[in-house]
């Protein structure tokens, strides 16, 4: 990755948090808006939920910020595993707020309360999803460009906002009828049981990049199809892989001829290094090359699966 390349991702990365932030207390107040104006539990919901998109952007804008830091002497690896964290504290908000919610929806159930200003509502959730979606638009390009974990969790938990504020607007639409007034802490249950399965899959995801999981089988096998592309590779083996912020980690060892001189080794190995960096751009990639006999057989190679 060159260096004016991997600027532009950082300024992709930080425009993103900052619209990230912006929206959410857009929405914030807007919600807040209609929820005084309607009393719906629905709305409520909402409401919570993009409290909790404020302080969740919030962390990932710190986050972010810091795992852009370069490597330093007491991080020689960078600070990505920032962007993990973030994720991780994300899960915690929203299942805390899915729990909040379900609550409200069961004391509701058990006293209904009547709506006011429904059309005011309406329109209001309406512009929601609006400036949601351009928001998600945006965050996908964005992690298109920088395979940020970060960016994706925020952008996985606006997108059920989707959903959550499609729920708000068939219960407000619902509670029009004399027997829809149980619809609205239904549903509002329902987005909170959405929220929860949001939080889980955001929190399963930073969990296994805390705990360094391997690259998907697919890239290791693009690695191992890389490496072996290079004719004078004989063979590849002890590949070991995991990803920390936007950069993956890339250790393997080739198979070279023993008598090849020791200059031409080093330039084979700085030659799958560059073809490696194509294919995982900005990657640290650490390659160790092995003597090996010409009469070797390629069968000896390690799946990169185990």
């Amino acid at each position: 990755m060159t260096e004016t390349h991997s600027h532009k991702n950082d300024q992709l990365l930080k425009l993103a948090t900052y619209a990230s932030v912006t929206t959410a207390l857009l929405l914030v107040g807007i919600k807040f808006t209609a929820w005084l104006a309607t009393g719906s539990l629905s709305i409520l919901a909402s409401l919570i939920d993009s409290l909790m998109d404020v302080m969740a952007s919030f962390i990932n804008l710190m986050a972010i910020r810091y795992s852009l830091n370069p490597a330093d002497d007491d991080h020689s690896f960078g600070h990505g595993k920032a962007e993990a964290l973030a994720g991780l504290a994300q899960a915690s908000f929203i299942a805390g707020s899915a729990l909040i919610l379900f609550m409200h929806g069961i004391e509701r159930l058990k006293t209904p309360v009547p709506l006011q200003s429904l059309g005011l509502g309406l329109g209001i959730m309406v512009f929601s999803i609006l400036a949601t979606l351009i928001l998600i638009a945006f965050q996908k390009y964005v992690i298109k460009r920088t395979n940020s974990t970060a960016i994706r969790a925020d952008s996985l938990h606006y997108a059920t906002d989707i959903l959550t504020n499609v729920c708000t607007i068939i219960a407000l639409l619902l509670t029009r009828f004399s027997w829809g007034q149980i619809m609205d802490p239904i549903f509002s249950m329902i987005i909170a049981m959405i929220i929860f399965h949001s939080a889980w899959k955001i929190g399963s995801e930073a969990i296994q990049l805390l705990m360094d999981q391997q690259l998907p089988l697919e890239k290791r096998e693009l690695i191992q199809q890389i490496a072996l592309g290079h004719q004078h590779v004989l063979g590849m083996h002890d590949l070991r892989t995991r990803q920390s912020g936007q950069i993956a980690i890339i250790q393997l060892h080739l198979d070279l001829d023993a008598t090849l001189p020791l200059a031409q080794a080093h330039t084979i190995g700085k030659d799958v290094e560059k073809l490696i960096w194509k294919s995982f751009p900005g990657a640290d990639v650490t390659i160790h090359q092995d003597p090996m006999p010409t009469s070797a057989r390629m069968a000896d190679i390690v799946d990169p699966g185990h």
